[in-house]
């Protein structure tokens, strides 16, 4: 949720983030809807603040006219009688019209609310613009000293033609993708023998390398959680259509219920409605879930195997900040840097893209991604071997305060007293089974096994290759 005293301050700038990331949001009729609450609320304010002043001095008139009404004759009492019901009368006008009001103000806030909702978090100034994810930018490639280049064909440099994730996943059996689909339908799948080992492994390696060794603190976060949730982390209205709904309330519960599509959502919720001691900040947490995506919309892109499914696990890093932009941008910086990290030490070749503005999401004031080369994506040659292509394993997203003001999550100003929204950042450690894909793909062999990347092999009881079926 956007700050509306800026909004109101620099209408401008919210209208060309907006239109930067391809939001018709209507900003003017927002700022329309605006004005008139305020003009509504400053009139019952006038209404109660002459309520009280009408009731301190009409209450000592009226008891005075009640007493002479006690020793009036019969033609007295009518005119006292009068004064008395004025009296009594205009604080209950008043009391009328703020109750009128009140409705006034109710008609008004929930088309208020959805455009609220709906306006996004401006892109940072420094962000290159772009219609879309065409427009995004080549930060920097990294591979292996004497590894392999993504830049060279496959076979040049491995000496035999690359086989695809799907073909490794059966010919190793790894992944039963037939039972998956018999059970939950498409985009399912059961992860079996050596893969569901090496789903674990990486898992364990990036939760073991962010909580051991940088320190963050490891959390269990809820996957199941209210609308509140994925509201206040700015994952609705926007993204409603790519959760799973659980309608609790048609079965008599009190509200409904969401699964999430990232452990940062439990993250964030965590404080929602909180006043941190600035003392705790940042605030560095880590936690591994399982994740659910609807998909909606991707229907024919990447259908099969492992690369866009339904249900996943996923390691997530969220960090909870003071409100400085250039604190903010140095963990930016460090949460890519504990990603390649791991990338590196998996001999996963990679590069970095800086979004446009037209790639980001509603939330996000900056976002980099970290696409793994795949050699089983892309187009073929002539022979029918894939080329290779990049693909997105990672995103690492600067949200400034805009989902902590939509969870009112706040610390004390140790300077100024005051309650200060904290701006979050988030960035994924790892996503499996779709990190498999690089990991099985890279590490090949010709005989058609797969060498396992060293750190992974003390979580997979010393194995060094997942070998092939005799």
């Amino acid at each position: 949720m956007i700050d509306l005293k800026q909004l109101r301050d620099t209408p401008d700038r919210f209208k060309e983030g907006a239109k930067a990331k391809n939001s018709s949001v209507d900003i003017d009729r927002l700022l329309e809807l605006d004005a008139e609450k305020r003009r509504l609320q400053g009139q019952q304010e006038e209404a109660r603040a002459e309520q009280k002043r009408l009731g301190k001095e009409s209450g000592p008139q009226i008891g005075k006219l009640k007493g002479s009404l006690k020793k009036a004759d019969d033609g007295e009492r009518p005119g006292i009688e009068a004064q008395i019901a004025e009296l009594e009368s205009r604080p209950l006008a008043l009391k009328q019209k703020i109750h009128d009001l009140d409705g006034e103000i109710a008609a008004l806030d929930p088309e208020f609310q959805s455009l609220l909702l709906d306006v996004p978090q401006p892109p940072a100034a420094d962000v290159p613009r772009g219609a879309g994810s065409e427009d995004n930018v080549e930060i920097r490639i990294w591979h292996p000293d004497g590894g392999f280049d993504p830049r060279r064909p496959f076979a040049e440099q491995r000496g035999f033609a690359p086989k695809t994730h799907l073909e490794l996943v059966k010919n190793l059996g790894l992944v039963d993708f037939e039972r998956g689909v018999k059970m939950s339908g498409t985009r399912h799948y059961v992860l079996t023998g050596a893969g569901m080992r090496l789903h674990q492994a990486i898992l364990r390696y990036a939760f073991d390398f962010m909580t051991i060794d940088q320190g963050f603190t490891p959390m269990s976060v809820p996957v199941i959680v209210r609308e509140e949730c994925m509201q206040g982390t700015g994952f609705f209205p926007g993204g409603r259509d790519q959760s799973y709904h659980v309608e609790e309330s048609a079965r008599g519960a009190g509200h409904d219920l969401y699964l999430t599509g990232t452990g940062e959502v439990g993250l964030m919720g965590i404080h929602a409605d909180e006043i941190i001691d600035a003392d705790r900040l940042p605030i560095r947490y880590t936690t591994v879930s399982t994740c659910f995506r609807r998909e909606a919309g991707a229907a024919g892109k990447d259908t099969a195997g492992l690369y866009r499914i339904h249900q996943f696990d996923k390691v997530e890093q969220v960090v909870i900040c003071k409100a400085d932009a250039a604190e903010q941008k140095s963990w930016h910086q460090k949460m890519i840097g504990y990603v390649e990290e791991i990338m590196q030490s998996l001999g996963i070749p990679y590069r970095l893209l800086q979004c446009c503005t037209g790639d980001l999401g509603t939330k996000n004031e900056d976002m980099i991604d970290v696409e793994s080369w795949m050699p089983g994506r892309g187009d073929v040659d002539e022979d029918g071997h894939p080329l290779g292509d990049w693909g997105e394993t990672h995103s690492a997203s600067r949200l400034a305060d805009f989902q902590c003001r939509r969870l009112n999550l706040r610390y004390r100003d140790p300077d100024t007293k005051k309650t200060v929204h904290a701006y979050s950042l988030n960035n994924t450690v790892a996503a499996s089974p779709r990190i498999l894909i690089p990991i099985l793909e890279i590490h090949q062999q010709p005989d058609g096994g797969v060498l396992i990347p060293e750190p992974l092999r003390p979580y997979m009881g010393g194995m060094e290759r997942i070998e092939p079926k005799s």
